[in-house]
């Protein structure tokens, strides 16, 4: 009792901290932007967490919390997937697959891969005549371990193999995630702290210094009001690389087969230019459907001058 009890004060202070010093430094990150690797790893995965403005790192009790928090994972009782497609800005096209498996009640295992596909690019020679085509792409393997180690308290690990391809070059890297989530008693209130994409470089197109991977820290909470049929969710996201960013989401839950998503990321501000007037940017809105064992989700989400995203997800139990 008294080491649960050490566990939980630890940890809601780190959250706590961590969240409260966000502000403070996000100032002195800016100087940063544009300067790590494998910026794939920052699209964010998943029709419903995106529906709900990326706020996810609290609620984390889908699949989709491989990415957000993969202490989440614990919450399942039985085998699990996630197939998620999305059509990006540009044609750029991303996929994401992943499996889950509980071990036991308090442990659970889990693998998953996404990957962001570039599509063709003209190539040229020195006096600018068309002599082909080239393409590149990204690539995530992943393997993820939880624990629960409480009723209310989770922890998990991911564990990341990064590699990117244009043309003839390529480059790879390691990364790992680290999250933990606590839960209420009954369930009302959730909050969720993660480092992500913490690592190295293994090898870079050319023979020059190695640059960081996209590092975020996301704190995040959900409440579920009492009588009301809701879950309303906050995150606070600092990229190592960027400026600060809040994202806010609502999902409603009366009906038993349709869920209906809304959720807002100040980081869509960056979509706008000097002279756009685009003010749906940073929203996102989406559907569920569950049929049966299954659910399939559908986010949309306006990406102003760099035009429209459009995700859908599968998920289920096997």
């Amino acid at each position: 009792m008294i080491k649960q009890r050490i566990l939980r004060t630890v940890t809601l202070a780190a959250f706590c901290l961590c969240t409260a010093a966000i502000p403070a430094i996000a100032g002195d990150i800016n100087a940063n932007a544009g300067t790590s690797a494998f910026s794939f790893l920052k699209i964010n995965i998943g029709a419903r967490p995106v529906a709900m403005g990326g706020a996810f790192t609290g609620v984390a009790d889908d699949e989709s919390s491989l990415y957000y928090n993969p202490a989440g994972i614990t919450s399942f009782d039985q085998s699990r997937y996630i197939l998620g497609y999305h059509n990006y800005f540009d044609d750029l096209q991303s996929g994401f697959v992943g499996y889950v498996k509980p071990l036991d009640d308090q442990k659970t295992l889990a693998f998953y891969a996404s990957y962001l596909n570039y599509g063709d690019f003209p190539e040229t020679d020195m006096l600018g005549n068309v002599t082909g085509t080239f393409g590149g792409g990204d690539m995530l393997l992943a393997a993820t371990f939880a624990i629960r180690q409480t009723h209310q308290f989770s922890v998990g690990i991911t564990g990341k193999f990064i590699h990117e391809k244009i043309q003839d070059y390529s480059a790879s890297g390691v990364a790992f995630d680290l999250g933990v989530k606590y839960t209420s008693d009954r369930g009302r209130f959730t909050g969720g702290l993660m480092l992500q994409n913490f690592g190295t470089q293994l090898s870079t197109f050319a023979a020059e210094e190695k640059d960081g991977l996209p590092t975020v820290l996301r704190g995040g909470v959900s409440v579920r009001p009492r009588h009301l049929p809701f879950v309303f969710a906050g995150d606070v996201i600092m990229p190592f690389d960027n400026d600060l960013d809040i994202a806010l989401g609502a999902e409603y839950r009366e009906l038993q087969y349709l869920f209906l998503r809304v959720g807002w990321n100040s980081f869509g501000s960056n979509y706008k230019t000097a002279d756009s007037d685009a003010g749906l940017a940073g929203l996102a809105m989406g559907i569920g459907i569950k049929l049966k064992s299954m659910e399939a989700s559908y986010a949309f989400a306006p990406g102003a001058d760099l035009g429209d995203s459009h995700r859908i997800t599968l998920t289920g139990g096997i």
